[in-house]
């Protein structure tokens, strides 16, 4: 039986999980929870919620951040909008989204004005206005000629075969009937829009599979023979409406619909309703299609130093600078894929793109190499898939450098990343309840929890040692198996557990409480900082289990920079 000192001076890894059990490299920890990893690698008990408002029922945060003073947080609900100001409800608008559609909303915001899109819903502009905010439908840009639009046009698959019939209509002469050669219309056609004869026609009425009236603006003239040559608005109730969003190059970019799932749609420059691909010239609309052995889905859109494309089977990137119809230099980078049943939104952390893949174990980052050419999409996770349980929101918060995580079943993995300081660990959080759903306005987290039947908008913050006034909650570390001179002990006995802690009131090693002077209770006064430890007189443990464990469920402070062990082990 062999003497030994093992101190632990860095938990830059986080919870491990146990594959990596047996690996000496790793600075981890068998457990962690509801602890963070501070940047110079110690551990400190996470901060707890403060409440900000009762909610109706559960949501979805979405932050609206512009200039110094412009920070808003929305709360998406069952078919309304709340906008807080961080403190209470500054607006409450009627929204048309009901609760089973949020998942899937995407949004992309440009100084006061945000745009939510939806595959099955017309695009809708949140704007801050002089007297609040007001959200309204999203209008292509109209051309004052003849007041037809600027959206865009295209032939789906099953209408390739379809010929039009024009007659007239006795509506008037800017009406005409349309019929086709077999069942094609259906009742969504009403208010979509068609490119026919060199014109804009909006359907007026649907009458049956083979009828429909339509108007345009302007006479006509009575083709002699059915017309083949005809396209259909990209974007409608039939066919869907744009999936994904953001802006690039001032420039604004939809990514699929319900019907092109694997198409990217660009405004023209500095005109975000215009879609009109016109002539190609360089300022011009683009439409491009996805092009693989796959069919891609596109989960979403992200503009960084190029425009990156995530669809469900892998990560495409356009380089173009500047973007132009014919100078569009689009390819795929990496074979990852992305989720496609929800929106979880990409993060900006450190310069990358940071995105959970399709399997929804990976939280993946995308990044170029040192040539800036290809990206690669190295795996945040590898150490800790056991933490993702299904995530359904997601946010970083770059001040305090933690990339939050929601998981289905209301537990939260906690990413603390610092790559300078060679930091990057997971932790899992806890509270008597679930969380929903998480954004980050500047240096502010917010979560929405449901607790009981009830949900609550509630905040991270430093001053807090309970959870919103009343609730509780514990925290646990537990190091590694040990191992020694390169080989696992299969037993150990320990005889005493140190730890070295900073402004700490309270600590519990292997269960047994940590004796602290009573001065550090008084009112006002400062934690014990210094070296503590606890006696375990020969405690023996085989060499599975965790040899140490700090915890408490006392609502105090603790940091903990350390832990030594002293005992004896064999192999």
């Amino acid at each position: 039986m062999a003497e030994f000192i093992k101190t632990q001076n860095s938990f830059a890894d986080g919870e491990v999980a146990p594959e990596f059990f047996a690996h000496d490299n790793l600075n981890g920890l068998s457990m962690l929870e509801n602890m963070d990893i501070m940047f110079g690698g110690g551990l400190t008990r996470r901060r707890g919620l403060v409440s900000v408002d009762t909610l109706g029922g559960s949501g979805r945060l979405v932050p609206f951040s512009f200039g110094e003073t412009g920070n808003y947080l929305l709360v998406l609900g069952n078919k309304n909008l709340l906008v807080f100001d961080g403190v209470a409800v500054v607006s409450n608008l009627p929204s048309p989204w009901p609760l089973s559609a949020l998942d899937k909303i995407q949004y992309a915001q440009r100084f006061d004005t945000m745009i939510f899109v939806h595959p099955d819903y017309s695009p809708y502009i949140l704007r801050k206005t002089d007297n609040g905010f007001e959200l309204s439908d999203f209008e292509f840009e109209r051309n004052d000629s003849d007041m037809s639009i600027n959206i865009p046009f295209m032939r789906f698959d099953d209408s390739k075969d379809v010929k039009i019939t024009v007659t007239s209509n006795s509506q008037g002469n800017n009406f005409a009937t349309f019929t086709t050669n077999k069942n094609f219309w259906t009742a969504q056609n009403e208010g979509g829009r068609l490119l026919l004869m060199n014109k804009q026609w909006y359907i007026m009425e649907y009458i049956s599979p083979t009828v429909v009236y339509a108007y345009t603006n302007g006479t006509y003239s009575l083709p002699s023979a059915p017309v083949s040559d005809w396209y259909e608005s990209a974007f409608s109730d039939r066919r869907g409406w744009p999936c994904s969003i953001t802006f690039h190059q001032d420039r604004l970019v939809f990514g699929g619909s319900r019907s092109w799932p694997s198409g990217v749609w660009m405004s023209k420059v500095g005109h975000h309703n215009n879609f009109d691909v016109g002539t190609g010239l360089d300022d011009e609309a683009i439409f491009i299609t996805l092009l693989s052995q796959q069919r891609q889905q596109i989960c979403t859109v992200v503009s960084s130093d190029n425009l990156q494309i995530l669809t469900n089977f892998g990560e495409w990137a356009i380089s173009s600078k500047p973007l132009t119809p014919s100078s569009v230099d689009i390819k795929q980078h990496t074979s990852v894929g992305s989720v496609a049943t929800r929106y979880l939104p990409p993060q900006k952390i450190e310069g990358a793109t940071v995105f959970i893949s399709s399997t929804e174990k990976d939280i993946r980052e995308l990044s170029l190499d040192q040539l800036g050419e290809y990206y690669n999409a190295n795996d945040l996770c590898t150490q800790a898939k056991h933490l993702m349980q299904s995530p359904i929101d997601m946010s970083y918060n770059e001040e305090w450098r933690q990339l939050f995580v929601v998981m289905e079943n209301g537990d939260m993995a906690v990413l603390n990343q610092n790559s300078a300081l060679g930091i990057s660990g997971w932790a899992r959080y806890k509270t008597q309840g679930q969380f929903k759903s998480v954004a980050t306005i500047g240096s502010e987290t917010y979560v929405i929890v449901a607790r009981g039947v009830n949900f609550y908008l509630e905040r991270f913050s430093s001053g807090a040692l309970n959870d919103a006034g009343e609730y509780d909650f514990s925290f646990t570390a537990s190091g590694l198996p040990v191992r020694a001179s390169g080989h696992n002990a299969s037993l150990l006995k320990i005889r005493k557990i140190a730890a070295r802690v900073l402004d700490t009131k309270t600590l519990f090693i292997n269960g047994l409480r940590v004796q602290f002077p009573n001065c550090i209770f008084d009112d006002g006064a400062n934690g014990y900082s210094g070296d503590i430890s606890v006696n375990m007189l020969g405690c023996q443990k085989n060499s599975v289990d965790a040899p140490w464990t700090i915890s408490s469920d006392e609502q105090l402070p603790v940091t903990v920079l350390s832990v030594s062990m002293y005992g004896y082990y064999n192999v």
